[in-house]
């Protein structure tokens, strides 16, 4: 059973080129770390376990590079850079006044503990010093990073260039069905009530941190005042529960997006009390979390195929 509220907020707003906009996550479970659960990104036959502290900062960091059209590379640098800098955890201490992921220095002109502590703020500040990098998309991790860091021991970047890659390239959404996590498959009770928009409180965060993170994505599935048509019978949408993120039209740049949107959440789950993710004809549901994406198997499959088999929107549902 998770502890205290169950959803908790991230709190994203505007999130430009700048990037400086508040991370805020409100919980009282305790680290995720600590409850002996994981998430693993598997691409070409290289495998990368993290804990679920980890799986939120490195979703995010490469949320971040997603909505500003950088290359999956400046993604696999950022998260090679946070791994050796933090373990991709936001510490509020290292060397002299380093903090925050990527352990950048107040006093060597990051902007101020608290900004550099602001996962948003610093993954941007990172992005943007790198794209001031000529050529950074070819360089080595090492050197790209190091270009950015300046740090003492510029060869220890190296060290997590395999890992960085692979999850940059599940949670960019190139490498489908490649990140999934462990969870526990259950949730305090909540509050049923719809609030403005058609959703329950849960559902809400879900929808609202979706634009956060991806800009002003195409939502749909609810609205206000709770009215909802279209679905099949028993679907969560008629409780309230459920947002769809619509990636159209369908074609191959709109599915990369539509797996990387479906990845975050999965990174997300614990902390969002999600249940289902669907897309693509695939599913990970948390009472299965284990066995990562399985086959979609819906109750009809008459109607519109992209539509049947979630290929034009991924689907989350959260927990009552």
């Amino acid at each position: 059973m998770r502890g205290g509220t169950g959803a908790a907020l991230l709190a994203l707003a505007g999130l430009g080129v700048a990037g400086a906009v508040g991370y805020a996550v409100l919980t009282d479970g305790g680290p995720s770390f600590l409850r002996g659960e994981q998430c693993v990104a598997s691409v070409d036959g290289h495998e990368v376990e993290v804990s679920l502290e980890q799986a939120e900062n490195a979703g995010l960091i490469t949320a971040i590079a997603v909505r500003r059209g950088l290359p999956a590379r400046a993604a696999s640098i950022a998260l090679a850079t946070a791994y050796q800098e933090s373990k991709l955890a936001n510490i509020d201490y290292g060397d002299r006044d380093s903090l925050g992921l990527f352990q950048q220095r107040p006093s060597q002109g990051w902007g101020s503990a608290e900004q550099v502590l602001d996962p948003v703020y610093a993954t941007n500040a990172f992005y943007d010093a790198l794209v001031q990098v000529e050529g950074y998309e070819s360089m080595e991790v090492t050197e790209a990073a190091q270009a950015v860091q300046r740090s003492g021991f510029p060869d220890a970047y190296a060290d997590h260039e395999a890992d960085g890659r692979a999850l940059a390239s599940a949670l960019t959404g190139n490498s489908p069905e490649a990140f999934w996590c462990e969870i526990d498959a259950d949730a305090d009770e909540a509050s049923d009530r719809l609030r403005d928009s058609g959703l329950t409180r849960r559902a809400d965060v879900v929808r609202r941190e979706v634009q956060g993170v991806f800009g002003d994505v195409p939502l749909g599935g609810f609205a206000p005042g709770g009215v909802r048509e279209g679905h099949m019978e028993g679907s969560t949408h008629y409780d309230g529960r459920a947002v769809d993120i619509f990636v159209r039209p369908v074609n191959e740049t709109n599915r990369v997006r539509g797996w990387a949107i479906a990845h975050y959440l999965v990174a997300q789950a614990e902390r969002l009390d999600i249940q289902t993710i669907i897309f693509d004809d695939r599913i990970w549901q948390a009472r299965d979390s284990a066995d990562g994406w399985e086959d979609y198997d819906p109750p009809s499959r008459s109607g519109d195929r992209a539509i049947l088999e979630h290929r034009d929107h991924v689907h989350v549902d959260v927990f009552d």
